[in-house]
């Protein structure tokens, strides 16, 4: 199943320093990583970001917020009205280990279960950033939720039917605990970057 994908780069990077989405990950700016590994399941790929001049070497579609200020919530809904998929997949710039397997039987769980949503639980909590959301009934619940003046990021949830994606059901794809590994530091990067080399060889 070919996907909407949705990279989201509109953080704001404070404790990196400098924008992560391009920093050089084994050579290559951190957000290409992420795009070469998502190209695959992608019939198309979008960006959300505040600062579309950043990444016009993708010659990708680029979007601002519609809602600047309203933070990762703000993107979702970005993300979902862009799409013009019935099912979209929408991830964060900064995980280094985002894996299209994952994506492709979440959309998989999503259509043959009819969920509005599949969202991993990781033992970090949530990862809404490494989701598959049904387009239409998503971005209706999260414009809802945010016209209520919530700011939360599954704010929404109890308004759709979400299917979350335990631990063991996770473990196929994720046998390391990678793949919703994001990095926010400078030792976070380099940590991150240290894994990627030696699965590399």
């Amino acid at each position: 199943m070919k996907l909407t994908v949705v990279v989201q780069a509109g953080g704001q990077s404070r404790r990196m320093g400098s924008n992560k989405a391009l920093l050089p990950f084994l050579g290559k700016p951190l957000i290409q990583r992420v795009i070469d590994r998502l190209r695959p399941v992608a019939e198309e790929i979008l960006i959300t970001s505040n600062r579309p001049e950043d990444f016009e070497f993708l010659n990708l579609p680029v979007f601002s917020d519609f809602l600047p200020g309203y933070g990762a919530l703000g993107g979702l809904l970005t993300a979902l009205t862009i799409s013009s998929s019935p099912v979209t997949a929408v991830v964060a710039c900064d995980m280094p280990f985002v894996s299209a397997d994952l994506l492709t039987y979440q959309a998989e769980v999503l259509v043959s279960g009819h969920w509005d949503a599949v969202v991993p639980k990781s033992e970090v909590g949530f990862e809404p950033l490494h989701a598959v959301y049904r387009t239409q009934n998503c971005r209706q619940a999260v414009r809802q939720a945010i016209e209520k003046g919530e700011r939360k990021m599954i704010a929404w949830f109890p308004a759709t039917k979400v299917y979350f994606i335990e631990k063991e059901e996770l473990a196929q794809f994720d046998p390391h605990g990678r793949i919703f590994l994001n990095v926010n530091t400078q030792a976070e990067f380099h940590a991150a970057e240290q894994v990627a080399q030696a699965e590399t060889g």
